[in-house]
């Protein structure tokens, strides 16, 4: 008995068999196809084929390999005979290439779509061709005859690929005249030629070579990930430690950027220049710096000027997040993380014009960075709480075993960056997930929020001043006195510990901020657990003493009058008070308000004031043309897995099949179809068909194109005609101009 077609399997299928396929093959459905037919032919075409084997294992990839050697793209094959070529019981990844619809039939016949060969590539399993006059040899007597350099080259293209191009094929020389390995082996039959330049193994020898068997065992075998028992309450803390340095340096950034921005590059990103210089003043590396940019900008704390000369300069959000609590600044940066569709591990690296990619430029831009990064915390998700990885070669090597055909070339890197780069946001902690991120995962972010505050330790209130005029802080202090510290002393060194040391410049600072010497005396006196040196307070009085003698100010406009009593009725008027005119000379009054205002706010007073420029003439102030006001830059979100189909919408699309595949099986009379460039004749024929089969209450079989503009067939007992619209039975509706053929269903 033949093999059924891919299309003939799928219609024998339940619909719950369909409905599983939709699902693991989202791309099957859209459009939703008409009927079974459409369905297996989308599913055959190489681009699905590829897409539908990316998070197949290494052992289902092996078996779908195996078939494509026994030659299941052209006939039938026999699952005894793919197992023998596997080396062990193929039942498991058989039933999930089945359910993908790669490979369909009995266990006797098993088929596999003929795109797969060029989706997986043209050497199944890293083999060549199979040779004929190979048939029957002896191929170990054969190789025992081998010198060490001929099996050298037979060696390397048994471990696949299977081809080698060299100028020794290009002639063809007896055995006795063979002056190179290559040639030596053409002369013996162990190589065969594919051209003047290229040489294949043959399959045989490939397998001899690998000990007879077409796999290593060994390779069938999921990795083991070896891990540390660690207590959940272990791996939380010690990644708070991480977050708060991050932190730190993050806000070390946005306040530096806020006094100096660093310019954008012409080609975008950051520079070279600017990048050491962050990482000196942070005392970190450049890929640290590198991070904490990406993830500034990811989480719109920082954005490109985008004005003549262009700047990354910190944004609004900068003042909310700076003031808001630890763990909810943390949840800030690390959603950004996740949703980051960039690459920032590739920065210092060589595009393909081998120029070094700079951070923040559009060379590091990675649509799917989210997809994978998500992935690689959901296998660390899937350990127990507590348990770490020992190595992240270990993680990475399992995560390839896995899925070898996902994340391209950076599939190994990705991992290892997503590694470090969690580890260094306070997600993962000593090689494992944190509460905080498992939350994040499942979209729990009060549950992250929480799970961060329980790790963080507890904020102190107080202080240890030195002698020496340092300020030891012995944990995180609280937000009120945190903010004091960092006004009146520079930070020395950071840790769990913090050094603050006290200057001239620093209690200059602030006073400049308003605080006065007394208030600086009573911070010590009240938050320090150690007595306040008496050198602490000599400074402070000292500084306090010459501080603020000569004093300066700003204004937008001025008022000036030869007049005193004038200006005296400006200054008792309601408009001194509300635009805050305030007198500095007896002829001067100056103003905090843009000039304009000013003098609109007076005119509507009553008074006649004149606007003047810097030479003392008058001169025209008035707007000229409408203004409107800037648009606010819409965020945007990272792309990451499509959305999932809903229940309803799966059980629709399989009823959609179902109904053409119905259709396409009913016998049907005489076809009358739609003219193709308009004609009242075939119009008539079709709707007299339609209003006959009404009448009579039978089956019409009709084609028709949906509004996606796919080809679908449909039987309906129509109930009306009217108004351009076909009416069923089922309640569903087609439009006249829709119909391209109908004919009447015979019984």
């Amino acid at each position: 008995m033949p093999a059924p077609s891919l299309a003939d399997w799928l219609r024998q299928e339940s619909d719950d068999a369909l409905a599983a396929l939709l699902r693991t093959r989202r791309d099957l459905s859209t459009p939703p196809p008409s009927d079974t037919i459409v369905l297996a032919t989308r599913a055959g075409t190489p681009g699905s084929v590829a897409r539908a084997c990316e998070d197949l294992g290494t052992f289902t990839l092996a078996v779908l390999d195996a078939l494509l050697l026994a030659g299941a793209d052209a006939e039938p094959v026999a699952a005894a005979e793919v197992a023998r070529l596997v080396g062990k019981e193929i039942g498991e990844p058989l039933a999930l290439l089945r359910k993908r619809a790669l490979v369909w039939g009995e266990d006797d016949a098993l088929r596999v779509p003929p795109s797969a060969r060029d989706a997986l590539g043209p050497f199944p399993a890293g083999l060549g061709s199979s040779s004929p006059s190979l048939a029957g040899a002896d191929i170990e007597a054969a190789l025992a005859e081998v010198g060490e350099d001929e099996r050298a080259v037979l060696t390397t293209l048994a471990a696949g690929p299977p081809i080698g191009r060299t100028r020794d094929a290009a002639a063809d020389v007896p055995l006795e005249r063979a002056q190179n390995p290559v040639q030596r082996l053409l002369a013996r039959g162990l190589l065969l030629r594919r051209d003047d330049q290229t040489v294949e193994l043959p399959r045989e020898i490939g397998i001899a070579l690998r000990g007879g068997s077409v796999f290593d065992p060994a390779s069938l075998r999921e990795p083991e990930l070896p891990t540390h028992p660690h207590q959940p309450s272990t791996v939380d803390t010690t990644a708070a430690g991480e977050a708060m340095e991050f932190l730190r340096q993050t806000e070390s950034m946005l306040r530096a950027w806020s006094e100096t921005p660093p310019p954008v590059l012409k080609s975008g990103g950051l520079g070279v220049r600017e990048l050491k210089k962050l990482a000196k003043d942070l005392d970190v590396d450049e890929t640290r710096v590198t991070l904490l940019a990406e993830i500034a900008v990811g989480a719109g704390l920082v954005a490109d000027s985008e004005a003549t000369t262009p700047e990354w300069v910190p944004t609004t959000l900068t003042d909310s997040w700076l003031a808001s609590p630890t763990a909810q600044r943390w949840m800030t940066i690390a959603q950004a993380w996740l949703e980051l569709p960039r690459l920032p591990g590739l920065a210092g690296g060589r595009d393909a014009k081998d120029k070094p990619i700079a951070p923040l430029s559009e060379d590091l831009r990675r649509p799917l960075a989210p997809t994978s990064r998500r992935r690689i915390l959901l296998a660390l998700a899937a350990l127990p709480e507590g348990a770490c990885v020992k190595s992240t070669d270990e993680l990475v090597a399992a995560l390839a075993w896995r899925a070898p055909r996902r994340g391209g070339r950076l599939r190994d890197e990705t991992v290892r960056w997503t590694m470090a780069e969690g580890a260094a946001l306070g997600l993962i902690g000593l090689g494992g997930l944190t509460t905080a991120a498992r939350a994040l995962l499942a979209e729990d972010r009060p549950g992250a929020v929480e799970a961060m505050i329980d790790a963080l330790p507890r904020p102190v209130d107080h202080v240890l001043v030195q002698a020496d005029l340092t300020v030891v802080a012995p944990g995180p202090l609280e937000a009120e006195l945190a903010a004091e510290m960092t006004a009146v002393a520079d930070i020395e060194s950071a840790g769990h510990a913090t050094v603050y040391r006290i200057t001239e410049t620093s209690v200059r600072r602030a006073l400049d901020t308003g605080r006065t010497a007394g208030e600086l005396h009573q911070l010590f006196s009240t938050r320090s657990a150690t007595p306040v040196p008496q050198s602490l307070s000599y400074l402070i009085d000292d500084v306090a003493r010459r501080h603020g003698r000569l004093r300066g100010g700003a204004a937008e406009s001025f008022l000036r009058c030869d007049d005193a009593s004038l200006l005296a009725e400006v200054m008792g008027s309601p408009v001194a008070t509300e635009y805050g005119l305030r007198m500095i000379a007896p002829t001067v009054l100056i103003s905090a308000y843009p000039l304009a205002e000013v003098l609109d706010a007076l005119r509507a007073a009553g008074f006649a004031p004149a606007a003047e420029g810097p030479d003392g003439r008058v001169m025209d102030i008035r707007p000229s043309g409408r203004r409107l006001p800037a648009k606010a830059r819409a965020a945007r979100r990272a792309p990451g897995e499509p959305a999932g189909l809903t229940d309803e919408q799966v059980g629709k699309i399989v009823a959609h099949v179902r109904a053409g595949d119905a259709a396409s099986a009913r016998r049907r009379g005489e076809t009358v179809r739609a003219p193709q460039g308009g004609g009242a004749g075939d119009t008539s024929a079709t709707l007299a068909l339609l209003s006959q089969a009404t009448i009579e209450r039978r089956e019409v079989w009709i084609g028709f194109v949906d509004s996606r503009g796919t080809a679908s067939q449909r039987v309906v007992r129509p109930l009306r005609v009217g108004a351009g619209v076909l009416e069923g039975t089922d309640n569903e509706r087609y439009p006249l101009h829709r119909i391209t053929s109908a004919a009447l269903v015979e019984d």
